[in-house]
């Protein structure tokens, strides 16, 4: 009964999402991709995996893809005659993921409308789905059940603010919960949130943060110096690379670098923000701040090494992991305003100090962490973020200490890829 009256839902609401996706779409400046996502994939794509067992993961956007990096490798080496097909549902996401090469096809997600759903899941037909955290999609669940494909969820986390609006809607989605083969959680507490909700206790279990199997190592001074010269940075400036910035945080970072490039002559800026479609806008903010900048693909115009005290506004997306790298610290946005954080362990996993802000509701568990092992600093108040910079700009001990902290922390709690390759094996 729940899935008939579902599928009268998406055919009512069919026209107003496929007009808010063309609006989107043109806002955005993203490619309008209909037909995928009506479910139709060329013959031109599918010949890429033709002839092989196909594994489908799914990771909406940078973040999930992002985290999906340790499985996607141990999936490559496992299963090398299989093709790996990853599905995404923004744009930013799909740019990320083809850039892996463990990949063979990149595809976005069909809206989940009936025949949008069975048109691509007979297209790829895959041996396995894999859903990273919790994306729950009652058409596509319940088809991939109803055609025999196991349907794991991986990393699965549910935050403090989504718990009680599922909870609230556990009639929604307990029946495609019940769909899943196997649900892998990242805590405990994960766990009894999505039972709670709906999910089969028998088959939910606990195998920790694929985030926390992000490769990890210093940063050596070779590398750095390689990667100031590749993004023409002064290699004798003191980097300060603010992360998956957000709207209304910018501001902060850009005044508290004003006030401290005054204090330190050879202080640098590198400004990422988390939807480069925001550039223009950032860009608007450095030029009434009197700040000289050059955006990332503006770099080879003209081969000049740009100033300390300028900024390199990033405009791209799938760098974010140099761009730490050649940093002597890392702000990481989504924090100083209540966005719920972004992913901390991107810097501490190449031994760069974090400062980040009190809004950490999507990261509880690596939040925690990083304050155990003394791996950055939390700002409670964007008032307190000139201060945090300033004590570590001062001190190299301090960003040593905090940085081989970062590295303690990654090297003691790694293993979730295995637990989930487990899980997965059993399947395939």
């Amino acid at each position: 009964m729940f899935f008939f009256a579902y599928n009268i839902l998406s055919t009512l609401l069919l026209v107003p999402v496929f007009l808010f996706n063309i609006y989107r779409s043109i806002r955005l400046g993203w490619p309008l991709a209909i037909a995928e996502r009506f479910g139709f994939v060329p013959q031109s794509k599918l010949s890429e995996i033709s002839g092989r067992p196909v594994i489908w993961l799914h990771a909406v956007s940078v973040g999930e893809i992002i985290a999906a990096r340790p499985l996607l490798k141990a999936l490559r080496r496992r299963y090398p005659g299989h093709a790996i097909v990853v599905s995404n549902t923004t744009e930013t996401g799909k740019a990320t993921a083809s850039g892996f090469a463990e990949i063979d096809l990149c595809l976005y997600f069909p809206f989940d409308f009936l025949p949008s759903v069975r048109a691509m899941l007979n297209s790829v037909g895959p041996r396995i789905i894999i859903i990273m955290e919790t994306e729950i999609w009652p058409n596509f669940c319940r088809e991939a059940a109803r055609k025999n494909v196991p349907l794991l969820l991986a990393n699965g986390r549910i935050s403090d603010r989504s718990f009680r609006r599922y909870l609230q809607f556990s009639w929604f989605f307990r029946p495609a919960l019940r769909c899943f083969s196997a649900v892998c959680m990242q805590s405990e507490v994960g766990r009894q949130r999505i039972t709670a909700i709906g999910a089969d206790t028998e088959t939910t279990i606990v195998t920790g943060n694929l985030k926390n199997d992000i490769p990890s190592h210093q940063t050596s001074e070779e590398e750095r110096r390689r990667l100031r010269v590749q993004y023409y940075i002064p290699e004798d400036s003191c980097v300060v690379t603010a992360g998956s910035t957000r709207e209304g945080e910018e501001q902060y970072i850009v005044s508290a670098y004003k006030e401290l490039s005054a204090e330190a002559g050879n202080l640098f800026l590198v400004l990422v923000p988390r939807h480069p479609e925001r550039t223009a806008e950032i860009a608007k903010l450095l030029e009434d701040a009197d700040l000289r900048y050059k955006k990332r693909t503006a770099l080879s115009d003209d081969h000049t090494t740009l100033r300390c005290g300028e900024v390199l506004l990033v405009d791209t997306v799938g760098e974010m992991i140099n761009l730490y790298s050649l940093a002597d610290i890392a702000f990481v946005g989504g924090s100083l305003v209540p966005l719920g954080g972004h992913n901390l362990l991107e810097p501490a996993s190449v031994g760069v100090p974090t400062v980040f802000g009190p809004h950490m509701a999507n990261f509880r568990e690596i939040e925690a962490l990083v304050l155990q092992y003394g791996a950055g600093i939390q700002v409670q108040t964007p008032e307190e973020l000139t201060g945090s910079f300033r004590a570590l700009i001062t001190s190299s001990e301090l960003r040593s200490v905090l940085g081989q902290n970062g590295l303690k922390l990654m090297r003691a709690n790694g293993g979730a890829t295995e637990r989930h390759m487990e899980v997965i094996t059993g399947y395939l």
